[in-house]
């Protein structure tokens, strides 16, 4: 669980980097959720589009994934949303 201070802090992270992950009308699969495991694992924190033709609603799917991958959900804006999870090995972020 993150505290305000972290969250703004991987908030602040978050605000300089693209989405790198579409979800569309085919929602969220197992495959997805490997690739998002992968890129958590390599980078700690991403952003994620949802797509206007998506079924899902931002919020719900940021919800899903972030508890599919064990990750923390940390912030979501407009259609996007911000995820992070401690890299096992590639540490990065030093959290406050």
């Amino acid at each position: 669980m993150l505290t305000g201070k972290q969250r703004s802090y991987l908030k602040s992270i978050a605000n300089g980097i693209e989405p790198i992950f579409q979800i569309g009308k085919n929602g969220i699969n197992e495959n997805f959720i490997k690739q998002v495991d992968e890129a958590l694992e390599a980078r700690e924190i991403i952003k994620i589009n949802v797509l206007k033709n998506s079924f899902l609603d931002t919020k719900t799917a940021a919800n899903e994934v972030a508890k599919l991958t064990d990750a923390e959900f940390v912030q979501s804006i407009g259609n996007k949303f911000v995820i992070y999870k401690e890299s096992e090995e590639n540490k990065k972020i030093n959290l406050p």
